[in-house]
């Protein structure tokens, strides 16, 4: 009986493994996110300059639309959990004659399916809890000062987005555990070919995240930006513009 699960527990140590790997481990910190990370810190830095804000309230919004979106998704994922486990007996006859698909025991069905629920469970309480650390973050980045006018304004701007920027990186690392429970679901539903598809597909999951997260396109545009500025000649605001001669 306990072989039937063994798609289970590998997932589990995979899906727990991968979250070390990328969160907590002396490798975490050249991920794609932890580079995001201070590049959110130093958005709201330059935000305490600014008197006009519209554009970093524009970007908040975006932020939680995007969550938003995701916690809908998963919400939906949890009701389409439940109307598989109380509509298990179509699903099993319908799925029957696929050669590659074990339909021999309810139990296991209904045991794979209570286990995507929590898959999708955990991922909408994550997208849930990222979607109100963004509104914190909102609102410490309206509780900023405005342009600093002396040093003691300068000290409680640069506070404020510190706090700020330290929010929103809470708030996307909270998105980020919601999309990794959700990608890892996909790999989960290999549970219907067996356990060594169920390891294998979560496998598979999990390598793709890993090249995202390594060996990205993206995280080699941060590195080529950061690169680049050692390259680039910015010029002084007193010097002469094309065409004319400094006095």
């Amino acid at each position: 009986m306990l072989e039937n699960y063994y798609g289970v527990i590998g997932f589990a140590v995979i899906a727990l493994g991968f979250s070390w790997l990328v969160d907590h481990s002396p490798l975490a910190k050249h991920t794609l996110s932890r580079r995001m990370d201070e590049h959110r810190k130093q958005w709201m830095m330059n935000m305490a300059a600014r008197s006009v804000r519209i554009m970093d309230s524009q970007i908040i919004a975006g932020l939680q639309n995007g969550i938003a979106f995701f916690a809908s998704t998963a919400l939906l994922g949890i009701g389409a959990g439940f109307t598989l486990i109380t509509a298990l007996d179509p699903v099993m006859s319908a799925v029957g004659d696929v050669p590659f698909l074990d339909t021999t025991s309810r139990i296991q069905w209904e045991v794979m399916s209570l286990g995507l629920l929590v898959i999708y469970a955990y991922a909408f309480f994550k997208f849930g809890w990222a979607y109100r650390l963004v509104n914190y973050s909102a609102m410490l980045l309206g509780a900023t000062p405005d342009v600093p006018r002396d040093q003691d304004t300068t000290a409680e701007a640069l506070r404020g987005a510190y706090r700020a920027g330290a929010m929103n990186v809470v708030a996307g690392r909270q998105f980020n555990r919601g999309l990794r429970a959700l990608f890892l679901s996909i790999g989960y539903l290999a549970w219907i070919a067996g356990p060594m598809a169920q390891i294998g597909g979560t496998l598979l999951v999990a390598g793709l995240l890993i090249s995202r997260q390594f060996f990205s396109p993206a995280l080699a545009a941060l590195a080529a930006g950061d690169d680049a500025m050692g390259e680039v000649s910015i010029p002084s605001a007193n010097a002469p513009e094309t065409g004319q001669e400094a006095v």
